[in-house]
């Protein structure tokens, strides 16, 4: 079974962290129709969190590179490391 990776370019990913600053307000999202019938969801269909255990000095690494996007920048790192070692 082969893993596809989505990847963000950097110009992607770099809009996404501007979004992510701006107050809900300030976003356009009138592209988007908004979702008011909530009757046939299924909480965890398409995205299920898993937890790891990680050691206390790699995570205070990672916190102390990248403040509070540390656990993105934890998946970059992992996804990165896929990519090579296939």
């Amino acid at each position: 079974m082969a893993l596809v990776m989505n990847t963000l370019t950097k110009q992607q990913t770099e809009e996404l962290n501007q979004l992510a600053l701006l107050p809900d307000e300030m976003i356009d999202t009138s592209d988007i129709p908004e979702q008011t019938n909530w009757d046939n969801v299924v909480r965890g269909r398409f995205y299920v969190a898993e937890n790891i255990e990680l050691e206390p000095d790699i995570l205070a690494w990672f916190k102390a590179k990248s403040g509070q996007r540390y656990q993105q920048m934890i998946n970059e790192t992992l996804r990165d490391y896929i990519q090579h070692a296939s």
